[in-house]
């Protein structure tokens, strides 16, 4: 699953578009290396998410890609920082 679709599915950014500008400013790393938009993702992945101030650092436990607003949870882990999704900066 690409890294943008996967932020929206599990929540962690509102909306896919600002996942792909987050990850074109590159402020989204997977497995410690800067990342696009496109970069495919598997299960185990860790992403360090940078935003304003915050840092926040998960593990990548399910892809799914239509998961229920109740599931979108269970998509990740986090190891570092906030949960909660990320408004358009």
């Amino acid at each position: 699953m690409r890294l943008d679709k996967f932020l929206k599915a599990s929540r962690l950014v509102k909306r896919r578009t600002v996942a792909k500008e987050l990850c074109d400013a590159g402020r989204m790393d997977v497995n410690g290396r800067v990342a696009k938009a496109g970069t495919e993702l598997h299960v185990g992945d860790e992403l360090t998410i940078r935003y304003g101030q915050r840092v926040t650092v998960v593990r990548v436990r399910q892809l799914v890609d239509n998961p229920r607003k109740d599931a979108a949870v269970d998509l990740y882990e986090v190891i570092s920082g906030e949960q909660g999704a990320v408004d358009g900066e």
